[in-house]
């Protein structure tokens, strides 16, 4: 089986909704037949409860059934050398059927363009590392290199809710041996990106008070009060971009951005709209923390509701809900960032610098374990949860090669 084919299959597999089983049995079985040691773990949800990420009810966490899935091949003396990992989710975020000029999960070729839900984000990716993997292997096998230590390919669940697989193997190292250095196989355009932002989930209720939409005027609608807050988050949202400086995001327009994805109000169209929730993403820096930000964002809601004589005597509440993500960042000259920068100048990509990217990424678990992670993979972000998700093929290749010789380089001096 080529990387085409087994990329083709891998896609095929619905892994929305914590739906990962299927697919993860099938890419346990085609890593048992490329002759990898297969690894398997279950998170713990009492284990994840405890994490500052995840919801401290273990009951609003799905772990049953999810299977996360490594393989592991060893080279020469395993011990003498180091470990490095190779990982990526197997699950993708809904599709919208109605949204896409193809079936999502029936992959569609237009030439070099391959177009699937999660092409991009991120079983293409996933299935280059296998192959990376695999072409280190015949490479020591053939005599071609000679090398100590191992490589581990990761197929995690649960990333696009926080990370439930890769958290779990951070917390509880699911293997006889320590890991020394992680590549994440995300998309950024085949730039290696260094440093990942946070984020704190929050939701924010507003009170009004309905009446007959004849007579609005003895009512107080949810609008006007939710206006003035966005405006005022979008105010600081500036601010914190002017003042919260970090090298490697001085080429973003917006480098702490924060989105309100989602807004509900009222109950009926001729009554004044007596309630709103809205669900909020803000961004976190690296160097800061999710508590941190969210402070600053509670006080400047503080400052309008102390402005409001309405708001005053009906405070809004602004809770966290959902998974909270922690900013993450390594040095430039940590060895897995340097073995990779010499495979992409042996390849000869014009950049080679480090990133740092606005989203966040299971990497964040690794490093607060200690294991040194950089992120690079095929594939932009722009392409990442949007209807016709597509991937240019030719990158896919690129980063089989570039992530196998990086491999190569890593375990040979270190």
């Amino acid at each position: 089986m080529n990387l085409r084919r087994f990329t083709e299959e891998f896609l095929r597999f619905d892994t929305t909704d914590c739906q990962e089983a299927a697919a993860q049995s099938w890419f346990r079985e085609r890593l048992d037949e490329f002759g990898f040691e297969v690894v398997e773990w279950t998170a713990d949800a009492d284990r994840l409860a405890e994490h500052p990420s995840f919801p401290d009810d273990p009951d609003e966490l799905v772990v049953a059934d999810r299977p996360s899935v490594a393989g592991v091949l060893e080279f020469g003396d395993p011990d003498a050398g180091p470990t490095l990992v190779l990982n990526g989710h197997s699950d993708v975020v809904p599709a919208g059927d109605d949204l896409w000029e193809s079936d999502p999960f029936e992959p569609t070729w237009d030439g070099d363009e391959l177009t699937a839900r999660g092409a991009v984000d991120m079983k293409s990716n996933v299935s280059a590392c296998v192959f990376a993997a695999v072409d280190v292997r015949d490479a020591v096998e053939n005599g071609e290199l000679n090398l100590d230590g191992r490589i581990v390919v990761e197929s995690v669940v649960g990333e696009e809710e926080g990370g439930i697989g890769a958290a779990a193997a951070a917390l509880d190292n699911p293997y006889p041996f320590d890991r020394d250095a992680a590549i994440v196989a995300e998309p950024t355009d085949l730039t290696v990106v260094t440093a990942t932002e946070g984020t704190v989930m929050k939701r924010l209720r507003i009170t009004g008070r309905s009446a007959h939409a004849a007579t609005r005027w003895v009512g107080e609608s949810v609008l006007p009060h939710f206006e003035r807050i966005r405006h005022a988050f979008e105010d600081l949202e500036a601010e914190r971009g002017e003042r919260v400086q970090h090298p490697l995001y001085e080429e973003f327009p917006v480098p702490w951005p924060i989105c309100i994805g989602r807004v509900q109000a009222g109950s009926w169209s001729s009554t004044i709209p007596a309630s709103l929730t809205a669900e909020i993403r803000i961004g976190v820096a690296p160097g800061e923390t999710v508590d941190e930000v969210e402070r600053e964002y509670e006080q400047r809601l503080a400052e309008v509701v102390a402005d409001s004589e309405w708001l005053s005597e009906h405070p809004p509440s602004f809770e966290r809900f959902t998974i909270q993500f922690e900013s993450a960042e390594i040095d430039a000259d940590e060895p897995v960032v340097t073995a990779l920068q010499a495979a992409m100048t042996d390849a000869g990509f014009d950049d080679t610098d480090v990133h740092g990217a606005t989203y966040g990424a299971d990497a964040r678990h690794y490093v607060e374990a200690g294991i040194p992670t950089v992120v690079f993979g095929p594939g932009t972000i722009e392409q990442a949860h949007f209807p016709n998700e597509t991937i240019h093929w030719p990158d896919v290749e690129t980063a089989r090669e570039t992530i196998a010789a990086a491999a190569q380089q890593y375990l040979a001096e270190n």
